[in-house]
């Protein structure tokens, strides 16, 4: 096994940014904690089982305020955004965010405000040894002790390249204190535009990098048949894509012209039909030509049309998707054939409250009337809420 912390780069303009007779010594503290502070802690052949574990760090730079045990519930709030993904030997990919305790994420508190409060590499070495040992026991050891839930935890949702909605290194919850501190000495005129124009533009380059050499890493220990796949298809390196083809590679084929087709449904197929893979009894049986409009029609239960909607999806045949999404959706089979035919990128991949209401504005409107240009398609999108 083999550990590696990730940091940022360095850039001449840290020196300036750490400056205590510039920012005065609270600002340069912070800025001082956003560039000591590990991105990342990534475990190499953690044991047979899991090839590759990463746990992505949420950035606060006011560690030592989360230390205190009266903030218990603000760490509770850092812990959210920590990300703790793992990849088996079956090249599936795990997001196990729900097995960081309360404890582990006070380790990783403690630990991350030692890392930014001490002056010397070799103490900061010693305590990343320490976080290390400490949470690979741990979390090695819930992975062992919880193997029957596994599949419950299978990344669904996040994308692994930067700066694109749903990444999986979501900036907006990391350095806000940091990013405060530029804006305040910029307003209070303690720093120059000059100044604060390097700053971000040095911040945007070190979290790319960091990003992309994480993005990179994970990749490596992805099926790469799977991950070609993927970047063919329109909703890009998407996790919950990945693994729902990657978990039934006999089933790739189908799984990935569905998402060349509708691609908006992306989200929905990862949230619904990863882990159904149980048979369809006859019993279950639907008559397609039952639509909505019918007068005899009645909604199948949802567990029944998902269960029917994953067959259809396997079996390769466009005419059963589209009516058995249809019956999923309530709405009319045209609906989703005209989606079909047309493919609209510029819809991505919405979560399903939000592609449901699509679906329906959609339904009550003449396909004569559908957005015709990207911008169109995108300002439907946007105006349809919850």
């Amino acid at each position: 096994m083999s550990y590696e912390s990730i940091q940022a780069d360095r850039y001449p303009i840290d020196h300036e940014l750490s400056d205590a007779a510039t920012f005065g010594p609270e600002a340069a503290h912070l800025a001082q904690v956003y560039l000591q502070t590990p991105r990342a802690l990534v475990w190499h052949n953690a044991s047979n089982d899991w090839p590759l574990l990463v746990v992505v760090l949420p950035m606060a730079t006011r560690l030592a305020m989360l230390t205190n045990p009266i903030f218990a519930h603000l760490t509770r709030d850092w812990g959210l955004n920590v990300r703790f993904i793992g990849v088996d030997h079956a090249h599936r990919i795990f997001d196990f965010r729900k097995l960081l305790t309360d404890d582990i994420l006070r380790k990783l508190v403690f630990a991350l405000d030692k890392v930014s409060t001490q002056s010397t590499e070799q103490h900061t070495n010693a305590t990343l040894d320490l976080l290390f040992s400490a949470l690979s026991k741990g979390m090695l050891t819930m992975l062992e002790t919880r193997r029957t839930n596994w599949p419950d935890h299978l990344a669904r949702q996040h994308r692994l390249e930067p700066n694109v909605v749903g990444t999986l290194f979501d900036r907006s919850s990391r350095f806000s204190d940091f990013i405060r501190m530029l804006q305040d000495a910029l307003k209070a005129k303690v720093i120059d535009p000059t100044l604060y124009g390097r700053a971000l533009r040095a911040y945007d380059l070190r979290e790319e990098s960091v990003e992309r050499r994480l993005a990179h890493i994970i990749q490596s220990t992805l099926d790469p048949q799977v991950v070609e796949r993927l970047k063919q298809s329109s909703v890009g390196q998407h996790l919950g894509c990945y693994n729902w083809m990657a978990i039934d590679p006999n089933r790739a084929g189908h799984r990935h012209y569905m998402l060349q087709r509708l691609g908006c449904f992306a989200q929905f197929f990862c949230d619904s039909l990863l882990e159904r893979t149980e048979p369809l009894e006859s019993s279950t049986e639907i008559a397609f030509e039952n639509t909505p409009q019918s007068e005899s029609w009645q909604a199948p239960p949802p567990s029944t049309a998902l269960l029917r909607l994953s067959h259809a999806v396997d079996s390769g045949q466009d005419r059963k998707v589209i009516e058995a999404l249809a019956l999923r959706f309530g709405i009319d089979a045209n609906t989703v054939r005209n989606l079909w035919r047309v493919a609209p990128a510029a819809l991505g991949t919405p979560p399903t409250w939000h592609l449901k209401q699509i679906l329906r504005r959609l339904d009550a409107m003449d396909a004569r009337q559908w957005p015709t240009t990207p911008d169109a398609w995108l300002n439907l999108k946007n105006a349809v809420t919850d």
